[in-house]
């Protein structure tokens, strides 16, 4: 295991975890989109975000808004690679806050708005046990080591231990600021710019790594370093062997037997006695050690005297490996997103919308404090760039009592890179990197989603909504540090109007992901397959305020 597959392992790629939206991308900007997941149309305060165009509805004066959602989101990685002690891997990601706002100020013809809120990340993901990735290249220790039961049965190593653990966190700032323009009574249109500042925290530890040799478990460290000391010091003493019986050879006596030697005077009974007993402790018979002539016991002994050494030399590589390793870093950057929309009216109380936003190219640079892996030196710059996106809505109030509204959104995730995938660098760096696979996408992601509010009265009013989501991505994008499942969404909610221009709203919605199935080449094993869970629950609360 060298170096450098043990440490790709703890690289922290895990994306910002998207809780509605493209891979990247958090939809979920209001207390209406969580009760109703369709919100491309709308025309309240939350089209700051959603239909920026579609602001020029309001009524003059200043309108305000603040949310908070409390999100829930459970991993889980069931990997079944043959080796693993226990491949079930379970991460939590909780979100107590996630807040966004908006303002905005209309006057005749005119719209300016404000908002601000995590465009992407926005939690922190735990996994106590770390993942697949990190274990698989500590699990192939055992089989690695199998080797030494053969030239000593009390270094038979049975199995492996590790404390492994990891925390990353993501947050991508969006703070966004527009105008909107009424051209006439059917078009109004938008543009804008969202500034991003983004930071990703990575910590993890690997530590603890033993070997369970005869039934013991003991640090892997310090067992391979004595055992590569042990090794090289029987090393020096089979090549004193060899050399010992140089002299016969250099006195013609290469051919003859151990039989011979003694009984022509070359050796005595005790010189005999040790050379047997170091010939029987290379594996070889009595029966065998009979029939042995000199240059071949040397040669015996010469092999295996470069096989230990050769061996305890690779030991003593491996031992710095399986010591305690520790990374904590911070990534940050800036990026900025132009946005466009447009808003048509074509009859009353029909309202159709498009929003535009380009893609966002975003540096990240590494703020490293420890990194004892190598994998993130300080000042070190990588790329994060967000797709773009294109939303489209369609609002329509049939009736006093009942509004509804469609959305469609796609993501274009093909348009940036996404690097290598992570189980492939652990496993295939060292071997055959051709075998690492890009990160590919199949189709953009897309999401369908239909929302229906009932106007119970002219104070309250509830609403559900449906939403379809499928990623689009190949399996090769897939890994246990990031990966996306189609899903269905269900959400129900409030909108309950407090005063005349206090305005509360309240929502709860459940994800239910598809389980991703993923085969996974290995050099040493036959192909084996992870399967991804993922649920995600969130629950949000707002008011808005105007002042007209």
């Amino acid at each position: 295991m060298k170096r450098t597959t043990l440490l790709t392992v703890v690289c922290f790629l895990l994306l910002p975890a998207a809780w509605a939206g493209g891979v990247l991308t958090n939809a979920n900007q209001s207390a209406q989109y969580i009760r109703m997941l369709s919100r491309n149309a709308s025309t309240d305060i939350d089209a700051v975000y959603f239909n920026p165009a579609g602001l020029i509805k309001m009524e003059d004066g200043w309108h305000f808004a603040f949310y908070s959602q409390t999100i829930f989101q459970n991993k889980t990685v069931d990997s079944q690679f043959p080796l693993l002690n226990d491949g079930l891997y379970e991460g939590e990601v909780t979100i107590p806050v996630f807040p966004t706002a908006f303002a905005v100020y209309k006057k005749n013809d005119w719209a300016f708005s404000f908002g601000l809120g995590p465009n992407s990340g926005g939690g922190t993901a735990d996994f106590d046990r770390g993942l697949a990735s990190f274990e698989i290249p500590i699990s192939k220790v055992v089989p690695a080591l199998a080797g030494l039961k053969q030239l000593d049965p009390a270094l038979d190593v049975q199995g492996y231990n590790a404390d492994l653990s990891f925390e990353g966190s993501s947050v991508f700032w969006g703070i966004q600021l527009g105008a909107t323009y009424k051209v006439n009574e059917v078009l109004s249109v938008y543009g804008g710019l969202r500034y991003l500042p983004s930071t990703n925290d990575y910590s993890g530890t690997i530590r603890n790594i033993q070997v369970n040799v005869g039934g013991n478990m003991t640090p892997a460290a310090a067992f391979l370093t004595q055992t590569s000391g042990m090794l090289s010091v029987k090393s020096d003493q089979l090549a004193g062997a060899a050399q010992g019986l140089q002299p016969l050879i250099d006195n013609g006596a290469g051919s003859f037997t151990l039989d011979q030697l003694e009984q022509n005077g070359y050796i005595d009974a005790t010189q005999r006695t040790q050379i047997e007993g170091g010939l029987m402790s290379l594996g070889y018979s009595q029966e065998q050690i009979d029939v042995l002539n000199v240059n071949q016991a040397q040669t015996g002994f010469s092999q295996t005297s470069a096989v230990l050494a050769g061996t305890a030399t690779s030991l003593g590589e491996k031992a710095g490996d399986l010591e305690d390793k520790e990374v904590d870093t911070k990534q940050k950057g800036t990026g900025f997103t132009p946005m466009i929309g447009v808003n048509i009216s074509p009859i009353e109380n029909l309202n159709i919308a498009v929003r535009y936003e380009m893609k966002t190219t975003l540096k990240l640079t590494n703020e490293t404090e420890v990194d004892d892996l190598g994998l993130f030196p300080d000042g070190a710059e990588s790329r994060s760039d967000i797709p773009a996106v294109l939303a489209l809505g369609v609002g329509y109030k049939a009736k006093d009592w009942l509004e509804a509204q469609l959305s469609y959104s796609r993501y274009f995730d093909d348009q940036v890179g996404w690097g290598h995938n992570v189980r492939d660098l652990a496993i295939w760096k060292d071997v055959d990197p051709t075998k690492i696979r890009n990160r590919e996408i199949d189709h953009n992601y897309w999401e369908l989603a239909l929302g229906l509010q009932f106007n119970l009265s002219d104070k309250f009013a509830v609403s559900v909504g449906g939403m379809r989501s499928n990623a689009g991505i190949a399996p090769s994008w897939q890994s246990d540090f990031g990966f996306s499942n189609p899903s269905h969404t269900g959400a129900f909610g409030i909108s309950w109007k407090l005063a005349d221009r206090l305005t509360l709203d309240a929502g709860f919605s459940n994800t239910f992901y598809e389980d991703q199935e993923v085969t996974f080449t290995d050099p040493d094993l036959p192909d084996y397959n992870d399967i991804y869970k993922k649920t995600t629950t969130n629950v949000a609360v707002g008011l808005s305020y105007s002042i007209f």
